[in-house]
């Protein structure tokens, strides 16, 4: 055991009793998102659907999106300790949550998400591309960090659907060429805006089908 260990013992991000970054009774409770599943978006409902009433007449740049766990209260007190907290460790907790539930994308590289330069700085790390790095060991696929934001944006948080997806519209470009099989990664599905934009930035330069995995899914 570390000396820091006996000092700053780790402690559970959702319920802090000391022990592991994430209890077994903590994740016990996740609400895991397992089929049925929109084929499309990987919204859950009653049957599976090829398009659900969420993704139904939008033109999206990926294929499928999966996530691993439901955007409750426990996953977000995972994510606030991850990304505003900087518990840079959480990375890998994250990681073996999607590898637990996802299985293995069809995708010669990882793309992940950009983060905002701005809070980037303040955090020291951006969280997609730190789930990128750890999902990219666990499944042996190479990471591209190919993409990156043509401007900050303000916060999502409190905007609603339609606001979401025209404040990331045009907001992501890449700065090198993608194989045909690529697979974007972030921390968080809310609306989908943002995997879309990625993805279609991933097309824009050589990629065919693009498929999205995130650890977190917002469900309404």
């Amino acid at each position: 055991m570390r000396a820091l260990d006996l000092l700053l013992p780790e402690r559970c991000v959702v319920c802090e009793r000391p022990g592991r970054a994430l209890c077994s009774e903590c994740q016990g409770e996740l609400t895991w998102l397992l089929p049925p599943l929109c084929e499309r978006c990987g919204s859950p409902g009653p049957w599976p659907v090829r398009r659900c009433a969420e993704c139904a007449g939008r033109r999206l740049a990926f294929v499928e999106a999966r996530s691993a766990i439901v955007y409750d209260t426990g996953a977000r007190a995972f994510v606030r300790g991850w990304k505003e907290r900087g518990r840079r460790g959480l990375a890998r907790e994250a990681a073996r949550l999607v590898v637990k539930t996802i299985p293995k994308p069809e995708a010669a590289c990882l793309v992940p998400v950009p983060g905002d330069p701005e809070r980037a700085r303040e955090r020291g790390d951006v969280p997609a591309r730190a789930l990128a790095r750890e999902l990219a060991a666990m499944w042996g696929i190479a990471m591209l960090d190919a993409l990156e934001r043509t401007q900050s944006l303000p916060r999502q948080r409190g905007l609603s659907l339609h606001e979401r997806r025209r404040n990331v519209r045009g907001s992501v470009v890449a700065r090198e060429a993608m194989p045909p099989d690529v697979c974007v990664v972030d921390d968080v599905y809310t609306s989908g805006a943002t995997a879309d934009a990625c993805a279609a930035a991933c097309r824009r330069f050589g990629a065919r089908r693009v498929r999205v995995v995130t650890l977190t899914r917002a469900v309404r």
